[in-house]
C-alpha cells in the first residue's frame, strides 16, 4: 500500500492510502524521492468541481520492481516520469527517463515543467538570433527564458513582480522588464516571437503590439480567468493591423515519442517526427546535468506530511522560491 496526496474537496488536500495495481510486464515501480507541484494546474484542480482527484505533474523515483519485459533498465537506476504525488511509482517503461548520474533529483523533476515550452521551441518560426520577449517569469516562464537563452535567441522577460524579476536576473537573462517594453525602439516591431507564459490577457494584446509583422505570440500559459476589461476586439485589432500568428502553445502539438519512419503509411498519412515530448525531456535532464539551465537557490524542498498547509502557503505566495518540490524522505509518517 502507497500514500498520495488526494484532493477531496475545494481547498481540501490529504494524504491517503493509494492501492498499487499488479506490476504488468512493461511496468517499473518503486520509491519516490521527490515530486514537483505545478500551481496553475493544480490550484484549478483545488477550485474545481470534481473530486476527488490524486494531483501530480512529475516525479523522480528510484526503481524497484521490473516487470518481465523491462529492458534497459536496472534495479537502483533513478528515473524521471510524469507521476503523481505519491510515495512509490508506477509506470510503463516506455514513459520513463533515466536521471543523470551527478543531477540532483530536486534539479531533475524540473524538466517536467521546462517541458512545457520546450514544444514552442521545437515548433516555432523564429531562429537563434532573433529576439524573443517571455511575458511571465513565474516557473514556466523561467524555464523558457532559459531554454530560449540556452539555444541562442535574443532574450527578453517581462514580469510585474520584482522578486520573480531578480530570481530571472540570476538565471542570466539581462533584460528584464516590469511592463512590456512598447516604448523601447530596440526592441518594439523587432520581436520574432512572444511567449505568453502569464495567461494574462493583457500580455497577449502588448505581445501582439510588440512583434514584428508576421512575428508569432504563442499561448502557452493557461487563462484560468478573466483579468482584465480588454474587448476581444483590441487584440483581433492588434493580430489584423500587425499581420500576427497568433497560436496556442499547446505542448502536446508534439508526440509523446518519437517514431522511426515507416514507409508502409504513406496511404495513412505519416506520424513520423524526430520531436517528441520526450525527446524534448532528455535534452533538457542533459542540459540540467551540465548546468546550462540555472536553477540553484530557486527550489524548496518541502514535506507532504501536511499537504493542505503546504498549498495554503504556495497560495498566499508564502515561498519566494519559484519551484516546489515534495520531497518524500523528509517525513517520517510516509
Amino acid at each position: 500500500m502507497a500514500k498520495g496526496i488526494v484532493f477531496t474537496g475545494k481547498n481540501q488536500a490529504h494524504l491517503e492510502s493509494v492501492e498499487l495495481p499488479a506490476l504488468k510486464p512493461t511496468e517499473v515501480r518503486g520509491r519516490t524521492m521527490v515530486t514537483l507541484i505545478s500551481p496553475g494546474t493544480e490550484f484549478a484542480w483545488l477550485g474545481g468541481e470534481a473530486f476527488p482527484i490524486r494531483p501530480g505533474y512529475a516525479a523522480i523515483f528510484e526503481a524497484e520492481e521490473l516487470g518481465a519485459a523491462v529492458v534497459g533498465i536496472e534495479v537502483g537506476d533513478r528515473l524521471f516520469c510524469m507521476g503523481p504525488h505519491q510515495n512509490m511509482q508506477q509506470v510503463d517503461c516506455n514513459y520513463v527517463l533515466k536521471v543523470p548520474p551527478e543531477l540532483p533529483a530536486e534539479i531533475a523533476v524540473l524538466a517536467r515543467l521546462a517541458g512545457v515550452s520546450m514544444t514552442t521551441l521545437m515548433t516555432t518560426k523564429a531562429r537563434p538570433g532573433d529576439r524573443v520577449v517571455v511575458a511571465g517569469g513565474g516557473p514556466v516562464g523561467y524555464l523558457a527564458a532559459q531554454l530560449f537563452r540556452l539555444s541562442g535567441y535574443d532574450v527578453s522577460v517581462v514580469d510585474p513582480d520584482p522578486v520573480r524579476r531578480r530570481q530571472v536576473e540570476s538565471g542570466g537573462v539581462g533584460n528584464v522588464y516590469a511592463s512590456m517594453p512598447l516604448d523601447n525602439e530596440q526592441i518594439a516591431g523587432k520581436v520574432a516571437l512572444v511567449v505568453d507564459c502569464s495567461g494574462h490577457e493583457g500580455a497577449v494584446l502588448d505581445g501582439c503590439r510588440i512583434v514584428r509583422p508576421h512575428g508569432e505570440v504563442v499561448l502557452v500559459g493557461v487563462p484560468w480567468r478573466r483579468l482584465t476589461e480588454i474587448h476581444a476586439h483590441d487584440i483581433l485589432h492588434a493580430v489584423f493591423n500587425n499581420f500576427v500568428h497568433l497560436r496556442s502553445g499547446w505542448e502536446w502539438e508534439v508526440p509523446i515519442l518519437a517514431r522511426s519512419f515507416k514507409w508502409e503509411e504513406l496511404l495513412e498519412g505519416y506520424n513520423n517526427t524526430p520531436q517528441s515530448v520526450f525527446s524534448g525531456f532528455e535534452k533538457i535532464l542533459a542540459w540540467l546535468a551540465d548546468d546550462r539551465i540555472h536553477a540553484a537557490g530557486l527550489i524548496r524542498r518541502i514535506s507532504p506530511a501536511n499537504p493542505a498547509a503546504a498549498y495554503e502557503t504556495l497560495k498566499a505566495r508564502g515561498f519566494e522560491e519559484p519551484f516546489i518540490v515534495f520531497d518524500w524522505n523528509l517525513s517520517s509518517e510516509i
